[in-house]
């Protein structure tokens, strides 16, 4: 006999197919348990450039301090769909190796923020251009605040003109 014309019984393949390929007794979405230890950004991240900021004042941040972003973002030949900008204010356990494993980013501006909120094993001063772990990183004043300082200002598009 041959294996092409081989035929098996109902019961016969009722026993050698027991399991299921779809477990459907789950207590939760599968998506509800991959979103919940995902990192929510805005934007596309197609540059793994990531911004952080600590704003409890929106989801993101508010939409005057948003418009500045988004100038300086164009001033550096950037836009939303280069970064993702995360509001740390939503996610206070975030640390740099979940942005490094989940972004891929390379390039970590911090906006009001030291390296102790992403618990980097390094301090540094605001506008000092940092590498580590082949990593570019870069601390800041708060985006409130550069608004309304000039020097602070260009002590940021001083640092930004190396990294970009």
């Amino acid at each position: 006999m041959s294996l092409d014309h081989f035929e098996l019984t109902a019961t016969c393949i009722q026993n050698l197919y027991t399991k299921s390929l779809y477990d459907l007794k789950t207590d939760q979405p599968v998506a509800a348990s991959i979103q919940k230890d995902r990192v929510a950004f805005l934007g596309s991240n197609q540059k793994k450039i990531a911004l952080i900021v600590n704003s409890s004042a929106a989801i993101y941040l508010p939409d005057d301090e948003l418009s500045f972003l988004l100038g300086i973002l164009t001033a550096c030949k950037l836009s939303m769909a280069d970064i993702a900008l995360i509001n740390l204010s939503n996610k206070s356990d975030l640390n740099y190796t979940t942005i490094t494993e989940q972004l891929k980013a390379e390039k970590i501006l911090l906006f009001g923020l030291h390296a102790e909120a992403l618990d980097l094993p390094l301090q540094f001063p605001h506008y000092q251009i940092q590498h580590y772990n082949n990593q570019v990183y870069l601390s800041s004043v708060a985006l409130s605040d550069l608004q309304k300082n000039k020097t602070e200002k260009i002590k940021l598009w001083d640092c930004l003109k190396q990294i970009f």
